[in-house]
């Protein structure tokens, strides 16, 4: 089932609403314009069929984009929201990343509760609360929420439970049916970790490695739908959150799309995905920090034969407010193990640091330099005259104009 009849039912629903409402007052447009020159390494980026594991790569020295995001309130309380992306680097040149109604309960009360529908983010990330799932601290995210952004969107629903409390602070459950999210695991198992700040479109199909042998073992399309329900199967994902004021917020979540292994498609395959996250963060004056780890696995099968790989991420970052200023640095330690004859070409290990300086000292213009050192060793990178370890370094200057 393609997510297409899902936007298009809801943004009907939308407009039909829209036409009693005073678009004035009821309705904001949000979003930035972005601009950055990049130092990137000599392979080739991911994203167009290398083994790089960055957003750029070989000859890129430039970067755009733009996101939108409309927020129309159609009563109180309700929200319909949209987040459109323009990229020269997508084939289509704009996509759409999320569009969802949104219900917010109003009244106060030690209970409260919030629901979304449509197709969006999880919630699941305390890096990534910025429009389009950017980062305010760096402008990569970690290799945790580059690949959520990257083979993850909920395309269901989503609610969630608060009980706000005097002595134990806010305790919050979370939980999410979803469909069309069975190819999550693809990029995971053939590509392995990346760094990058471009999630997936909800239309896009995703470019594999072009060296992979591909657990195929047999010419296939070299891209992969990500957002398309294959097996008929609804996945889901539940959490809590545990939000103690001024002192620190816990995050724990676990997620499984069901995916059939032994389905297929015309032209992509489910996969079996699971995982465990773990989250926390605290602030301490100026000093924010944030702590996170990512395990799961991801299965297929092809005539009988199973193919399975282990996954885990984990980062610590500590960002420093310096009032128009912000001083940020981040950790992440990275694996995955492929559990089949040829997992040496797939088996990955690898770290990365992260340091950032932004600027924010004019309203809505933001500068940031950022530096990524990665360290990577995964036998593909043989396969293509890499060598087996793999020293990169992407160096970003990035001018972004909020309106």
């Amino acid at each position: 089932m393609r997510f297409g009849l899902l936007v298009s039912a809801m943004l009907v629903a939308v407009a039909t609403n829209a036409k009693a409402l005073d678009i004035s007052d009821d309705l904001t447009i949000s979003g930035y314009g972005d601009v950055r020159a990049v130092i990137a390494p000599d392979p080739q980026t991911w994203l167009e069929g290398g083994l790089g594991k960055f957003r750029y790569g070989g000859a890129q020295k430039f970067g755009t984009e733009a996101m939108v995001q409309p927020d129309l309130t159609l009563a109180d309380g309700i929200h319909a929201v949209a987040l459109f992306r323009a990229d020269p680097e997508t084939p289509s040149v704009a996509d759409m990343l999320e569009a969802y109604l949104r219900y917010d309960q109003t009244d106060g009360g030690e209970l409260s509760w919030s629901i979304k529908s449509g197709a969006f983010f999880p919630t699941m990330s305390l890096e990534n609360d910025d429009l389009g799932w950017s980062s305010p601290y760096t402008l990569t995210p970690s290799a945790i929420n580059t690949w959520i952004g990257e083979e993850l969107r909920t395309i269901g629903s989503e609610g969630s439970l608060r009980w706000h409390t005097a002595d134990l602070g806010t305790l919050s459950v979370i939980g999410a049916l979803f469909c069309c999210n069975d190819e999550a695991g693809t990029l995971i198992a053939d590509r392995g970790w990346a760094m990058d700040d471009r999630p997936t479109g909800l239309f896009e199909r995703v470019r594999l490695p072009d060296t992979s042998l591909s657990i195929f073992h047999a010419p296939v399309d070299t891209r992969t739908g990500m957002f398309n329900e294959i097996d008929g199967q609804p996945g889901w994902y539940a959490g809590a959150v545990w939000q103690i004021p001024s002192i620190a917020k816990f995050t724990l979540t676990r997620y499984d799309n069901q995916g059939n292994p032994d389905a297929v498609s015309s032209r992509d395959m489910a996969w079996d995905t699971k995982f465990w996250s773990f989250g926390a963060r605290t602030q301490l004056g100026s000093l924010v920090v944030i702590a996170q780890q990512l395990s799961g696995y991801t299965e297929i099968d092809v005539h009988g034969l199973g193919d399975a790989t282990k996954f885990q991420s984990g980062f610590l970052l500590a960002s420093y407010d310096l009032e128009d200023w912000r001083l940020s640095v981040r950790e992440d330690l990275f694996a995955t193990r492929r559990q089949d004859a040829t997992s040496n070409l797939w088996n990955e290990d690898g770290d990365a640091t992260t340091g950032a300086i932004s600027w924010s000292g004019y309203q809505g213009v933001r500068l940031t330099a950022e530096i990524i050192g990665m360290h990577s060793r995964r036998g593909e990178y043989v396969q293509a005259g890499l060598g087996l370890d793999r020293y990169d370094t992407e160096v970003q200057f990035d001018a972004r104009f909020f309106f």
